[in-house]
């Protein structure tokens, strides 16, 4: 496994039932679905990018040759299934990991948590804002694995048990803001409504 390389994966499994429907990753946003954004995103850090879902007709045309998409080996049970999916093809040693639902991804986020983890020999490094931590847009090491696999097993299917078997760590929101990296990067979108409130907010590069 390679610790100096960064895979990108987006969790695109879900069932849409909050959108009325409508894939939350394929939704337009500011010229371009939502997960060709985030792929363009985890370009500038990541060296392969990898697409989790449940059927990879619904992306293959709109991702083409720009993540390499994986179906999900235990469907059905949410982000944890994504993961195991994801972990079990990673080439490197560690993840970055969102869920497909959030349109300003941050790659700045992703390098100072990574940075963190690579000090600290965690195995998840996740953010902190408004206190909360948020497991969908945080580092994650390939040792993971075992324990995705094992609560997958069990029937435990909540990204947070994960926590209570991992070695991690939370960036909190105030070392982002020192950097000026803007913390909506936690924003998802998962309601119509949320949706056009995600519309209105200013884009940055």
């Amino acid at each position: 496994m390679n610790r100096n390389v960064l895979t990108g994966v987006v969790l695109a499994g879900g069932q849409n039932r909050r959108m009325d429907g409508r894939v939350k990753a394929l939704l337009p946003f500011h010229g371009e679905p939502v997960i060709a954004r985030q792929i363009g995103r985890m370009k500038r850090i990541c060296d392969q990018i990898i697409v989790v879902t449940r059927d990879r007709d619904l992306f293959s045309q709109t991702v083409g040759d720009s993540a390499r998409i994986v179906e999900d080996r235990i469907p059905g049970k949410g982000p944890l299934s994504g993961m195991h999916a994801a972990f079990s093809e990673l080439n490197s040693q560690d993840a970055w990991v969102v869920g497909c639902d959030m349109p300003f991804i941050s790659d700045r986020a992703a390098l100072l948590m990574w940075e963190q983890k690579q000090e600290t020999g965690c195995d998840v490094v996740v953010p902190k804002i408004g206190g909360r931590i948020q497991p969908l847009h945080g580092i994650y090491d390939v040792r993971c694995t075992h324990h995705v696999t094992g609560l997958l097993q069990s029937g435990q299917y909540r990204v947070k048990e994960l926590f209570n078997r991992v070695k991690w760590a939370a960036v909190e929101e105030g070392r982002f803001l020192q950097q000026k990296i803007d913390i909506r990067f936690v924003v998802n979108v998962n309601t119509p409504e949320e949706y056009e409130e995600a519309l209105s907010l200013k884009v940055h590069s």
